[in-house]
């Protein structure tokens, strides 16, 4: 195998017994790059002096840090000291930052390189990474396909083996989703296990860093790292240094999941409902007791989701107005006339939309009829989960109801954009958990099983992942992209 190929756990191994330098995996992973995202897109920006030199610098040993020398890639949401960080938007096309957000520099004090910021759908705000202001990525196992959003450039090029891991950003299933659709594995942790600060904010309530993989075992390894009290984030939770690594364990007997009857639901691809159903039958094999459960408000969250996901949007780009940093037109006669110049020629119409629609739900005479309806939705959400978990460990579900579609399908059907996000949204509302792992193929397309946990039981949730995973090998396919 080429070094590209391997998981972070081979690579360190390698690395460790001093049968491969950081250097070489640098350069396999640039090669590999070079050759494949043309075709793929995954990435605005390639590190590849910067990565390069630090991996020169490198000394590896035992004693290595837990990242040392492995190669990682962020969603270009999060700020990168001397990087660029776009949001994928013609507003922050030329923004440097001149600090790291919490997450790189924890990735770095453990021996990270950085290789590169991935493309994403411009503020995070899409599902196909068709709104990115630059390119649409693709999707590797069909170029014709979105690879999901909006961290679709993190996703594909983890399933290109573009790179062993990389972070994304979860508002609303942005990372379960393409996960999903490009057959890998996909983290979202509770809300409030991983710092947000020096992350753009999409929805503040909403948002939470993850993390794309090529299994489960890579994906602890990582939330070791990154997990964690941050005291330059408010809403992050001491976490008494949990060992994620230490629940990976396949033995899963007398564990009850839940399946919730209303994810099920008209419209969803009878195959992939059947393939969730052959993964339940196998948790069953294992020794796990497998029970229908009922969600019954999980039907009103995208609705109340997309209220709140634009409310918050709306306050948090209200910065970005061509003062400070972004795009600034110069032309403008008068200063409102540049506030609203800058914007409009630095925001995308799915971003307008959005801020536009968030405005109106929290102006006066509307707060009462649509924002506060919400989140009274959310509560209800929230409770639901609370009685289930009462009598299940975890829940699960398909990730989405249907294999990755092509790209423009959905350009003029923005509801039906929309309803890719149906079965992941609910766990952002109630800030769970959840974890997509690859259950199957349809069509050479891959299927993601979604897998939701009580609060702070991220462990468990990796547990049920991880031996679901040991004991298929859909982790294992890779796409093939005409290249050697």
């Amino acid at each position: 195998m080429q070094l590209y190929e391997l998981t972070l756990k081979q690579l360190k191994s390698k690395l460790i017994n001093q049968e491969i330098s950081s250097s070489e995996i640098v350069d396999s992973i640039l090669d590999r790059i070079k050759v494949v995202d043309e075709k793929v897109k995954a990435f605005i920006t390639v590190t590849e002096d910067m990565a390069k030199n630090l991996a020169k610098d490198l000394k590896q040993n035992s004693e290595s840090k837990v990242l040392t020398g492995i190669p990682y890639g962020l969603k270009d949401d999060m700020c990168t000291n001397g990087v660029r960080t776009t949001c994928a938007s013609k507003m922050l096309e030329n923004f440097t930052p001149n600090y790291d957000a919490t997450v790189v520099s924890r990735l770095k004090d453990q021996g990270g390189v950085l290789i590169g910021k991935l493309n994403m759908d411009e503020f995070s705000m899409g599902s196909s990474t068709e709104q990115s202001a630059f390119f649409a990525t693709r999707n590797p196992w069909d170029l014709s396909r979105v690879p999901g959003g909006s961290s679709g450039g993190s996703a594909a090029a983890v399933a290109a083996d573009e790179l062993p891991f990389a972070l994304g950003s979860d508002t609303g299933g942005s990372i379960r989703q393409p996960a999903s659709f490009c057959g890998i594995v996909g983290f979202k942790p509770t809300y409030g296990s991983i710092s947000r600060w020096g992350v753009m904010p999409f929805a503040s309530s909403l948002d939470q860093v993850g993390i794309f993989s090529k299994d489960v075992q890579d994906c602890a390894t990582v939330m070791n790292v990154i997990a964690g009290k941050d005291q330059l984030d408010s809403t992050s939770v001491d976490l008494d240094s949990t060992d994620y690594i230490s629940y990976l364990d396949t033995n899963i007997k007398g564990m009850k999941i839940g399946f919730p009857k209303e994810y099920f639901q008209k419209g969803m691809n009878e195959e992939v409902k059947a393939l969730i159903m052959k993964a339940l039958n196998k948790y069953e094999e294992m020794g796990a007791i497998v029970q229908e459960v009922s969600l019954p408000h999980s039907e009103y969250a995208l609705q109340a989701y997309h209220v709140i996901a634009s409310a918050e949007a709306s306050t948090n780009l209200a910065r970005l107005d061509g003062v400070e940093y972004g795009l600034r037109d110069f032309q403008a006669d008068n200063v409102v006339d540049m506030f609203s110049n800058s914007r409009a020629k630095g925001f995308g119409d799915e971003v307008k939309l959005r801020t536009m629609f968030g405005t109106f739900v929290l102006s006066s005479g509307y707060y009462e009829r649509y924002y506060l309806k919400a989140m009274q939705v959310r509560r209800l959400v929230n409770e639901d989960f609370n009685k289930v978990f009462q009598d299940v460990d975890v829940i699960i579900s398909p990730t989405t109801m249907n294999t990755a579609f092509k790209i423009g399908q959905k350009a003029d059907d923005v509801l039906s954009l929309y309803m890719n996000d149906v079965l992941t949204v609910p766990v952002n509302m109630a800030g769970l958990p959840g974890i997509s792992i690859p259950c199957g193929f349809i069509d050479g397309l891959p299927v993601g099983m979604q897998i939701i946990g009580k609060p702070f039981a991220d462990g468990s949730v990796l547990k049920t992942a991880f031996a679901f995973e040991q004991n298929t090998d859909y982790h294992k396919q890779k796409p093939v992209l005409g290249v050697n």
